[in-house]
């Protein structure tokens, strides 16, 4: 008897290690699940005009509760303010003098290793909506002329699942392109809509891995087009101003505010509705979830509206990652600063793909795993050729700098233009470049900028020489400048 109960349990105990055995097996051969990835963007949202950030006026409970549980970038910073260089050096993680987009409405090569390319070469589905602004018109046609035309199949760089305008600033009621290039409407406030597509892709999809950009057009100007519920929100004469806006633009400013900050509590309510769609459909902590902005909009201080500009209201940009499985959902306060080209390789490193050589930014992924500050001394910041709203008749210059977590260095054709200490200086409103007890500093930061141009083979040229050598031309009136127009603004 005792032998028998001997031999059952061994039999038992070998039977178990077997199990075990083939459960392990299985857990290694088992591949891990691929991440989806939703990517949030909106048009001209500064980093300044948020919640979580500090901001007591806007209202934004959704982002601060996503705030409370991602990877919190206090110093995101785009490589050049402006709507289409910022997109290129996004879906391709190299700087705008690489891949050749320095000027809105320029084209965007056909040919380029891409977001979408990489993620679908990885088995991934993948799906734009909204805003596109890298299609451009091709030389000598009028400008702005592709703006209402379809993007061919071609140039859609990677992305099938397609409800996208080239560009557009009429909010309300849009028409966009579908993938067969049939014009289809938006119905209503177009990002409300435009979620609403989101959401449904997201439920169609959340069985495979799949790359998802939302790109809404708001807050971007005109600022009063916000619906009327949200902008019965805000009372402009309670709105607070930054100390750098001019007295004699107070009014102004505070108008201007509160139907910006309409659009932000509008495009705040779509961020909770489209969370709230993701964790219905079970996917939230497999979910990559980043929601950023291209570039800020000065709103008046120093008395300037809209972007281009190396200041933090231009080139500041909020920038949360929620990614529950490997980051947690926990706040990481970020501080050290991070740059556009180095979004994609750090997504490519939260996903486990390889970084193609063609990628220029810095994959960040393993410090945000790990809870570790990023380890980048600086941000490049440029502008190679003004234009538009900032062209050379309105003040526009050439300039390159850096903003670390501390400083703002900038130098333009002529030399040191501008030093800031940021911790005690937030406004910028005490330029230090010319005072000499701060001739090292100046030097270290001159240092930090000219690796940066040499990593990047950037010499520094003039405008004109990065228009003939991509054979661009200048839209309109924008190369119009004084000989001396460096000085002057001086």
């Amino acid at each position: 008897m005792n032998f028998n109960k001997l031999l059952i349990f061994n039999c038992i105990l070998l039977f178990s290690v077997a199990c075990k055995q083939e459960v392990e097996e299985t857990k290694k051969e088992k591949p891990s699940v691929a991440p989806n990835v939703v990517f949030v963007l909106a048009d001209q949202w500064r980093a300044q005009s948020i919640g979580y950030q500090g901001n007591k006026d806007v209202i934004t409970p959704n982002l601060d509760s996503l705030a409370k549980e991602s990877a919190v970038f206090h110093n995101a910073v785009t490589v050049m303010a402006v709507c289409a260089p910022w997109r290129g050096s996004f879906i391709s993680g190299q700087y705008p003098l690489t891949h050749g987009v320095f000027y809105n409405d320029k084209p965007f090569p056909t040919e380029a290793n891409t977001i979408a390319k990489i993620y679908k070469k990885a088995g991934y589905q993948t799906g734009y909506i909204g805003k596109w602004h890298l299609n451009g018109h091709k030389r000598g046609e009028e400008p702005f002329s592709a703006r209402n035309k379809p993007v061919p199949k071609e140039r859609r760089q990677g992305f099938d699942y397609w409800k996208v305008r080239e560009v557009t600033h009429n909010y309300n009621d849009s028409f966009y392109f579908d993938e067969e290039n049939q014009k289809q409407y938006w119905e209503g406030y177009d990002a409300f809509s435009q979620t609403d597509s989101a959401i449904s892709y997201i439920n169609k999809n959340k069985d495979n891995p799949f790359l998802l950009v939302l790109s809404w057009g708001p807050p971007h100007d005109p600022y009063h087009t916000a619906p009327e519920a949200y902008k019965k929100m805000y009372d402009a004469s309670k709105i607070s101003l930054r100390p750098n806006v001019p007295e004699a633009f107070a009014d102004s400013a505070r108008n201007v505010l509160a139907n910006y900050y309409a659009h932000c509590t509008a495009l705040d309510h779509s961020v909770g509705e489209l969370l709230a769609a993701i964790d219905e459909a079970g996917i939230a902590d497999n979910t990559i979830f980043v929601f950023t902005s291209e570039h800020g909009d000065m709103l008046m201080s120093k008395g300037a509206l809209k972007k281009q500009r190396p200041y933090d209201e231009s080139i500041k940009v909020p920038l949360l990652i929620r990614y529950p499985d490997k980051l947690g959902k926990v706040a990481h306060q970020i501080y050290d600063p991070i740059n556009t080209p180095d979004l994609l390789p750090t997504l490519l490193g939260l996903s486990d793909l390889g970084i193609p050589e063609t990628i220029e930014g810095t994959d960040f992924s393993k410090p945000l795993i790990d809870g570790d500050e990023l380890g980048n001394e600086a941000a490049l910041i440029m502008l190679p050729v003004p234009f538009h709203e900032w062209k050379f008749l309105n003040g526009g210059r050439e300039f390159r700098g850096v903003r670390t977590k501390k400083y703002t260095y900038v130098k333009d054709l002529l030399g040191p233009w501008l030093l800031y200490d940021n911790e005690l200086d937030p406004y910028q409103m005490h330029n230090l470049v010319d005072l000499p007890q701060f001739t090292q500093l100046k030097n270290h930061l001159d240092g930090v900028l000219m690796a940066k141009l040499k990593a990047t083979n950037d010499e520094f040229l003039p405008a004109d020489k990065y228009m003939t050598k991509w054979k661009y031309l200048y839209d309109r009136n924008d190369s119009i400048r004084k000989e001396n127009y460096l000085e002057l603004n001086r």
